[in-house]
């Protein structure tokens, strides 16, 4: 089994008005995302970025609204990014974390219960607007019961039947996105999120999820995080005709990208194996930070 440089996508991690880092994760601003971070990935034949953005909190509200904002960061870098590469394919993470007060992926009550049903309906008007701007997947990554579904039948009927869906169906409330939530300030302001991840114990849901998901209309269907979820991305290739993805998250991108700094692992093979196995477990497209790394490495480009 071999990684390719197809099957890579190259996460974006966008913000207005600046241009921070950290030591395992590059935040972008606008004009950074399109002309050179995905100039980059182009030239190493990498053609399919995914958008995570970064709010102000001054645009942050409990309902989350400024996710459907066609002039928001997302739309707008969407068109940007069409405009200078119309082929590029497109991914755009549906879920209200980013735009959210509370810091939740949906709306929260009082009582701190999330709201399913009232979720869901933003999370439609927000695939809607990445539609509308040229998105080429929409990407779910909420966990709500049936929003797969509800964004299939109102992205049908607002004309936009090409746009497919690629669904976060395995999501774990795992300790392994501390340094993408670090980096995006997407932090649960109270609580935590494992009243709608999934159990990291639990390898049964998984298989419930992705059944629900595929009758929903779901076109991809997505495990994360993937190295510690290769049993799940294996159950997940054998139950389903789909194509199935794998998000290698922050902290498996950190700790080896930590392992090589301190010299005790050599960066470039434990790198390049890990996206191999991720690969021989079933998964059919990569979603990791090292994607451009990666793709330098296939094609023999020094990093």
């Amino acid at each position: 089994m071999k990684v390719k440089r197809t099957p890579l996508l190259e996460p974006c991690l966008g913000a207005i008005g600046l241009a921070g880092d950290m030591d395992s994760l590059r935040r972008t601003n606008l004009k950074t995302i399109s002309i050179v971070q995905v100039y980059k990935a182009r030239d190493v034949g990498i053609n399919s970025v995914v958008l995570f953005p970064k709010i102000p909190d001054a645009l942050k509200t409990p309902t989350g609204d400024e996710a459907y904002n066609d002039n928001g960061l997302v739309p707008r870098t969407i068109r940007l990014l069409k405009d200078k590469y119309p082929d590029l394919a497109i991914y755009t993470d549906v879920a209200l974390d980013p735009y959210s007060s509370d810091g939740h992926d949906g709306i929260v009550r009082e009582d701190g219960v999330i709201l399913n049903d009232e979720t869901v309906h933003q999370l439609c008007k927000q695939a809607v607007s990445q539609a509308r701007a040229g998105a080429d997947v929409v990407s779910p990554s909420d966990m709500m019961d049936g929003r797969v579904g509800a964004i299939r039948e109102v992205l049908d009927t607002e004309g936009f039947q090409h746009v497919s869906i690629m669904s976060y169906t395995a999501k774990y409330a795992s300790a392994f996105y501390g340094p993408f939530r670090e980096a995006l300030d997407s932090q649960p302001r109270s609580g935590d999120k494992k009243t709608y991840q999934m159990n990291p114990a639990n390898y049964r849901e998984a298989l419930v999820e992705s059944h629900e998901d595929e009758v929903e209309g779901a076109d991809i269907l997505l495990v994360k995080p993937a190295l510690p979820y290769l049993d799940v991305i294996r159950l997940l290739r054998d139950q389903s005709s789909l194509p199935i993805a794998a998000y290698q998250v922050s902290g498996e991108y950190s700790m080896i990208k930590a392992g090589g700094v301190l010299k005790m692992i050599d960066e470039e093979k434990v790198m390049m194996e890990s996206l191999m196995c991720i690969r021989r477990a079933g998964a059919d497209v990569i979603l990791t930070y090292f994607a451009l790394q990666a793709a330098r490495s296939l094609c023999g480009v020094k990093n």
